[in-house]
């Protein structure tokens, strides 16, 4: 989306989410933990040193342990490996403490937790009374107590030493805590369910330094005896540069909690490492550097903690990769995105994961097309692995909402129904996103393009699909000059969001003129995509705060880098990416830039010349980390660009590495910054996570179906130009092409 369009998707609200069962799921089905996170507020910290989602603040002679205002991460005792949470405090009679606790508020993450008991591990290495034991308050709201407009609520203190008793020294206790229990002290009534933070605090004031250490915190049922937990079976391991990569089989009964993965270094003893949520029967343990070899064993685990009998043990040792082999562990990592993460229903791709997994996005599963295609190319599957799963997307599309021929923004992957995520207007046609869609699908129709009848039924299906979307209605009016995003059989243009570059739009309008049965005029790409119009000069500037490219055409120099056509200093890099994963730049040319393949280099260029210069001094920021682009951020998703407003310190693996074909060197040193030296917090089951925030000592827990596609694309472009050959070999291609240059003789936009 362009930078516009980002910032409307934070403001336009968030998602209503539900989390369906999880129960006996083959590998290929991975459910990415949504039951789990239907229970779980706390298992592990992403960051090592205090946890993002906390913090500890103390008055008087009181004290408590924290750093930057967050709690400790405990790494050498724990119930669920890695880590777990440490607090340590002291009472004084002139003062009080607060140590708060909240869940992770990933994206799409609904905070309906299901159970009666709220449980959690703590573990003292001295004895504590219970008369010493801190007050517990919980709360539907992670802003603190403080907060108390609705819906937020909390409860009264909970005196925790009636649950836990005296507390012995050197072993773990679960604390059960009936819900049923706790009392409201709010104005709104506390409903469990929402439970978001769990606050302790000051008890009695006996001026003793204690400390307890927590894990495994969790709303569930008293659990049902179960039989036994099978063990897993055929665990493989794999080495790689810096990491080995685990895989096994498992049968997941109901009452499977998580995976347990066990290593041993030279020789040495089994030791816990970390866990995986059922449906992942995968695990990479990023082991720092090259020569070293483990072995590996894999439990599963249930919520009373009793293990299965292990598996098979696996070993595999870490070995120098070549630039090459990097680039393919990098694609195949984020390409099991797309395969092993897709909706088990429809083959589409979901938002995020972890997340919401009724959801699936139409862009996003787009670009998941085309990365399934190099997929296949890079035989990471088979070929007719690759046809089979596109025709099941085929499939769910023709049956799927559509509007006008587009498809909405979300839809559910079971249903094909439609889902407003982004609020009660957004319930229509995406223009936008079926584009993404559409570029996808018309890259794979010339991929599968063989003589099988299977090939030669998804051709004709993914051709009725393209002709059948409606681009001139999007116009509004036959004498509308733009497209627009937007359309509902219930509120029509309400959103009236007008399709305008320098942004991700591009794509749009040419598809739109290259439609064979509901095309656009090619002087569309004047008036609409490069308007002159004030509209369209104030519609750029009110997204950038700046007149720099106002008119489309740039001009202006940054960094003694050249920009002729952007808005600013060229916007989030995605602009360079989404439309271009498919549509070839190299040759294409209008009256504003001679090249938008260079012009999109220049773009990239000036990105990492911004970090390398970091006016915002943030931390981790130079010329091995850079691209400043859309992802997840630590206060939600942020489009960030090269300026001092959208500028928020977030390192962005996917702006970098999507970037291959316009900076091949810079994009490769970040790429082995990323993996080689921040590998330990980033690497994980789809290559790296969606971002890092360094300043602020955040990790994103979610991987997003826009930012890992692109990788896998873009690096493969760079490598062999596959997607771009397919994409550009389609006839219509060709013609739209032709309709541009015609359009104002010859001197109109060119791909020759």
């Amino acid at each position: 989306m362009s930078s516009s369009s980002h910032i409307a998707r934070v403001l336009r609200g968030l998602s209503s989410l539900a989390f369906l069962a999880a129960v006996f799921l083959s590998p290929g089905q991975l459910r990415a933990g949504s039951d789990y996170y239907g229970h779980v507020i706390f298992d592990n910290s992403l960051t090592k040193d205090t946890y993002f989602f906390s913090s500890g603040q103390a008055n008087g002679h009181s004290f408590v342990e924290q750093k930057d205002g967050r709690l400790p991460v405990e790494i050498t005792t724990f119930r669920t490996p890695p880590n777990a949470i440490r607090i340590q405090w002291q009472s004084a009679p002139d003062g009080g403490w607060t140590a708060q606790i909240s869940a992770d508020n990933f994206r799409n993450r609904f905070p309906g937790l299901s159970g009666r008991n709220l449980y959690f591990s703590i573990f003292a290495r001295q004895p504590i009374s219970s008369s010493d034991m801190p007050r517990l308050v919980l709360s539907t709201s992670s802003e603190g107590l403080q907060v108390a407009e609705f819906p937020a609520s909390f409860t009264a203190p909970i005196d925790l030493g009636k649950f836990t008793g005296d507390v012995p020294a050197g072993r773990w206790i679960e604390v059960r805590i009936p819900l049923s229990e706790v009392k409201t002290a709010s104005i709104y009534p506390f409903r469990s369910e929402y439970l978001r933070s769990l606050a302790f605090h000051q008890g009695v004031a006996d001026n003793v330094r204690h400390t307890l250490i927590l894990d495994d915190i969790r709303v569930a049922d008293d659990p049902i005896p179960q039989s036994a937990l099978p063990a897993p079976m055929s665990l493989r391991a794999a080495g790689y540069d810096r990491h080995v990569e685990l895989e096994w089989d498992a049968r997941e009964p109901a009452n499977l909690a998580r995976f347990v993965i066990y290593r041993s270094l030279n020789g040495g003893d089994f030791t816990p490492i970390g866990i995986q949520l059922p449906g992942i029967h995968r695990y990479e343990d990023f082991l720092g550097k090259t020569g070293v070899h483990a072995r590996y064993k894999v439990s599963l685990a249930d919520w009373t903690f009793y293990e299965s009998l292990p598996s098979n043990e696996a070993e595999a040792s870490t070995r120098p990769l070549s630039d090459d082999e990097l680039l393919t562990m990098m694609q195949r990592s984020c390409f099991l995105y797309y395969w092993e993460g897709a909706d088990p229903y429809s083959g589409m791709t979901r938002e995020n994961i972890p997340g919401d997994d009724r959801i699936v996005a139409t862009g996003a599963s787009g670009f998941g097309i085309m990365a399934l295609t190099v997929g296949v190319d890079r035989h990471f599957i088979t070929r007719e692995e690759g046809v089979e799963r596109v025709t099941k997307i085929v499939s769910f599309l023709e049956r799927a909402q559509r509007y006008h021929g587009a498809w909405s923004h979300y839809m559910n992957g079971e249903t094909g129904q439609t889902m407003a995520v982004f609020g009660m207007f957004d319930n229509g046609g995406d223009l936008l996103e079926t584009s993404f869609l559409i570029q996808g699908l018309l890259a794979a129709r010339q991929y599968f393009h063989g003589a099988a009848p299977s090939e030669q039924s998804l051709y004709s299906r993914i051709t009725q699909l393209w002709n059948t979307v409606e681009w001139d209605w999007y116009r509004e009016t036959p004498q509308s000059d733009f497209l627009y995003w937007h359309w509902s059989p219930e509120w029509a243009f309400t959103i009236h969001h007008p399709l305008i570059g320098f942004n991700e739009t591009m794509i749009t309008y040419l598809l739109a003129i290259a439609s064979p049965t509901h095309p656009v005029p090619a002087s569309m790409y004047y008036s609409g995509w490069a308007s002159q119009s004030e509209m369209a000069q104030q519609y750029r500037q009110g997204w950038s705060g700046t007149t720099d490219g106002n008119h489309y055409a740039n001009g202006n120099t940054y960094y003694g880098i050249k920009l002729e056509v952007g808005v600013g200093r060229g916007g989030p890099l995605f602009f360079t990416h989404y439309s271009f994963m498919g549509f070839d730049p190299h040759s294409f040319h209008d009256r504003f830039t001679n090249s938008y393949f260079d012009n999109n280099r220049n773009i990239a260029l000036i990105n990492r010349a911004w970090c390398i210069a970091n006016p915002k001094h943030f931390t981790g920021y130079g010329a091995d980390a850079w691209g400043l682009t859309a992802s997840d951020g630590p206060q939600g998703y942020s489009a960030q660009a090269p300026d001092e407003a959208d500028d928020i310190g977030n390192i962005t693996p996917t702006g970098a590495l999507a970037s291959f074909p316009y900076t091949p060197e810079a994009s490769m040193t970040a790429l082995k910054h990323y993996y080689r030296d921040l590998g330990d917090t980033m690497w994980g089951v789809y290559g790296l996570r969606d971002a890092i925030n360094p300043t602020a000592n955040w990790v994103s827990a979610i991987y997003m179906g826009l930012n890992q596609a692109p990788i896998v694309v873009m690096i493969e472009n760079y490598r062999t130009g596959l997607v771009w050959k397919n994409f550009m070999s389609n006839p219509e291609m060709t013609t739209m092409v032709n309709k541009l240059s015609a359009a104002a003789g010859g001197n109109e936009p060119s791909g020759h």
